[in-house]
């Protein structure tokens, strides 16, 4: 079966062809982040235009690199939320009106849902069950997931999000937006030694995680050594937050008494994240697992993979209603 996925639930556009036997056939995404950079943030009206804009030409994009028309199309996924109410509009419009004309299934998906089936797409890719430590855009959670959409929550941000931390992080710091990878970058010329940073809830019992100290802690570094090098402030930064992720991550494999660690969203991508956890985690006898560099972010391949997941276990929508979901906790899917 061949299924197109929409992303629209924020400020990247994606769309993406999935075939149930043979994988990932062409996926196409054009991120907002230049526009959205002169406001320090995504404004979602801007947002919401801009999708009208792309979705088209990026669905003919996928289509003609593999050479099939929309006829091919068994099914349609979309992101049903969480995510800005307008932008999910534009895909979940799209994706109803193509579903509707071609009378074919239009799947509603769950953002998050996609970025846990995410490292699926990898290769090697990791059989279930897994701990999965979602760091994605406002989210920082750290799941058990049994299978497609068997998801038990663990522990989870009290405040500010990782991603969230970093972004305002580069702000503080004069960096353009998303401050994410510009922290990245900076982080590797710097001192992560020079300023001692906090590491919020570092020893707690649970698996909860609190950034937003982290960021305040930031905030008076810069106020009270204005001449502090950036470089120096990005790493001790950075090094605190992938230390208390990193931590949290271990503590939840060794809770759950799981070999494999998925990691996904935005921040996984992050180099230091990545050495940090490929080194503790082989030092326990367990593997990780991190989706595609290029799949990292918000994209429409893990839109098309988590509906297909769901089309080949005759888990779809049964009301037929259209709607967008802005809020929608991921404890409220149901399994597949």
């Amino acid at each position: 079966m061949l299924v197109l996925g929409i992303e629209s639930s924020c400020d990247e556009t994606g769309v993406a062809l999935y075939d149930t036997v043979v994988g990932l056939r062409s996926h196409a995404l054009h991120t907002q982040v230049e526009m959205h950079a002169e406001y320090g943030g995504v404004v979602p009206e801007l947002a919401s235009r801009d999708h009208i804009r792309r979705i088209v030409p990026l669905t003919r994009r996928v289509l003609d690199e593999v050479g099939v028309s929309l006829a091919a199309v068994d099914a349609i996924a979309y992101t049903q939320g969480p995510g800005l109410a307008g932008a999910l509009l534009v895909g979940a419009s799209f994706a109803q009106g193509l579903a509707v004309g071609l009378g074919i299934s239009a799947i509603g998906v769950h953002h998050l849902e996609g970025h846990l089936l995410s490292p699926l797409l990898a290769d090697p890719r990791p059989e279930f069950p897994f701990v999965a430590l979602l760091v994605s855009g406002g989210h920082t959670q750290l799941m058990q997931v049994d299978g497609v959409g068997r998801y038990t929550l663990l522990g989870e941000t009290l405040d500010d999000a990782a991603g969230e931390a970093f972004d305002k992080t580069g702000q503080l710091l004069g960096l353009p937006y998303p401050g994410g990878p510009e922290i990245s970058r900076l982080a590797q010329q710097g001192d992560a030694f020079r300023y001692p940073l906090p590491r919020p809830m570092l020893m707690s019992s649970d698996l909860d995680f609190s950034f937003s100290g982290l960021k305040t802690a930031v905030l008076n570094l810069v106020h009270k050594h204005p001449d502090a090098r950036r470089e120096d402030v990005a790493a001790a930064f950075q090094a605190a937050a992938v230390d208390v992720l990193a931590s949290k991550a271990l503590k939840a494999l060794k809770q759950t008494g799981f070999c494999r660690l998925v990691i996904a969203g935005g921040v996984s991508a992050n180099t230091l994240l990545r050495s940090r956890l490929n080194a503790e985690v082989a030092r326990v006898g367990a593997t990780v697992y991190y989706p595609p560099l290029a799949l990292c972010t918000d994209n429409g391949a893990m839109i098309a993979y988590a509906g297909a997941q769901r089309l080949v276990a005759d888990a779809l929508p049964s009301d037929g209603v259209f709607t967008v979901r802005p809020r929608w906790p991921l404890s409220q899917l149901q399994a597949a």
